[in-house]
């Protein structure tokens, strides 16, 4: 018989006593055998390390060797994903060039390539694809596709995904991935946060998490939706403060 991972274990058996309440946060991402890591010095920095981790019956085991990212230029706020809302710093609010900090789902990836040899559900980009950031649309948050929808719907949105085609050549979004911040479409509370490609090692981005194009390529090929990825980012003294409660991985 498969041993359970021990803090699974734990889990259940202190649910089945009715004590569950101090361990309710990892039970969302405790199926996920897949984790990336970003980790920056503190809530305003704009700039981080990207780790990959493997679920194994011992733990979380490092993958690969760290890589540096940059993220929102306004730094990072707690985001709405599978952990519980947190008091104790900046809430992602839209438009305020913050990444969401959390534990969050990875969806779909994209590029302007039509196909890509990534296990992950993959959107090859028009150049009638948009995410809308616009709060009082009712296709908030979401990607969605001119010709489906109509020129009215994405009219003011800012986010054309075919940057190459709308913005004079720029490839930021030739690969990446969604990182499900916001997924039910709260208004004003953030959108079309992704992993991308960065511009350079200084450049901020609005509020996603940006990379070089090797490490993108590398997380790509890596992640499989069979083992429930996950994306965190959290400042290091969040993180410090989570790893146990949370069951993240040591760095």
């Amino acid at each position: 018989m498969r041993r359970l991972p021990r803090f699974l274990l734990v889990s259940l058996l202190l649910s089945i006593t009715g004590l569950a309440i101090a361990f309710e946060a990892p039970v969302a991402w405790s199926v996920s055998r897949q984790m990336i890591v970003v980790t920056t010095e503190n809530w305003d920095a704009t700039q981080g390390m990207l780790r990959r981790f493997e679920r194994e019956e011992s733990g979380w085991r490092a993958v690969g060797s760290p890589v540096p990212v940059t993220i929102g230029k306004g730094g990072s706020a707690w985001g709405m994903g599978l952990h519980p809302p947190q008091t104790d710093g900046p809430t992602k609010v839209e438009g305020d060039g913050r990444s969401p900090a959390g534990i969050f789902r990875i969806g779909e990836a994209f590029g302007y390539a039509e196909r890509n040899g990534t296990a992950l559900p993959y959107r090859g980009l028009t150049a009638s694809d948009y995410c809308i950031d616009v709060d009082g649309s009712p296709y908030y948050n979401q990607l969605v596709d001119e010709n489906k929808v109509g020129h009215s719907a994405v009219e003011w949105a800012t986010e054309a995904m075919r940057r190459d085609l709308h913005f004079n050549g720029d490839h930021a979004y030739r690969i990446g991935f969604v990182i499900e911040h916001n997924a039910g479409g709260r208004k004003g509370a953030g959108s079309c946060i992704f992993a991308h490609l960065w511009k350079s090692p200084t450049s901020p981005t609005a509020g996603c998490t940006a990379m070089t194009d090797e490490a993108m390529e590398g997380l790509l090929a890596w992640l499989d939706p069979k083992k429930k990825p996950v994306f965190v980012l959290l400042p290091r003294g969040e993180f410090a403060r989570l790893r146990g409660a949370w069951n993240l991985p040591v760095l």
